[in-house]
């Protein structure tokens, strides 16, 4: 920091920087903390590499076709109702417990309307029960049963 040359300078921080500081100016900065032996990550060094590696993170790419997937049960109104009435309530005390309308709760019962996911998260917790369950998703299969890569013009084609 002064600009001495000395033979010997510590590894500081200094507001997030890693300098090599004189003796002198070691008192300006903080203990520098290389990786994290024990550990596959190193440990981030200031808040500018924190902040890279979360958007690094972020902006990765992912598999829109991931091989499991979290789907609403098939049967999700007898599952709501068997539940509600264990608990011994109606649909009006129910209703009234989740600050929900009954007629959309009758609905869902009813499996004419599928609940949006702020609305499965309150059944589930309220209920206690799960409704939702892993899916496997199969991959797509081309020409032959052979499985495919991507879409081709020929998965679109009638053949005769």
């Amino acid at each position: 920091m002064c600009g001495k040359e000395v033979p010997i300078a510590k590894p500081m921080l200094v507001e997030g920087t890693k300098l090599n500081l004189c003796s002198n100016c070691v008192k300006f900065g903080d203990e520098y903390k290389g990786s994290d032996p024990r550990s596959n990550s190193p440990v981030p060094k200031s808040v500018i590499e924190e902040r890279l590696q979360r958007r690094e993170r972020r902006m990765q790419t992912r598999d829109v076709y991931s091989v499991t997937t979290r789907e609403l049960v098939e049967d999700y109104g007898k599952v709501i109702r068997d539940a509600r009435e264990s608990k011994k309530m109606d649909l009006d005390e129910f209703a009234k417990s989740i600050l929900e309308k009954r007629g959309i709760l009758a609905r869902i019962e009813a499996n004419d309307l599928v609940p949006d996911d702020k609305l499965i998260v309150k059944l589930e917790k309220s209920l206690n029960i799960h409704l939702r369950e892993e899916v496997q998703s199969g991959g797509q299969v081309g020409v032959g049963g052979k499985k495919s890569e991507s879409m081709t013009l020929s998965n679109f084609i009638r053949k005769e």
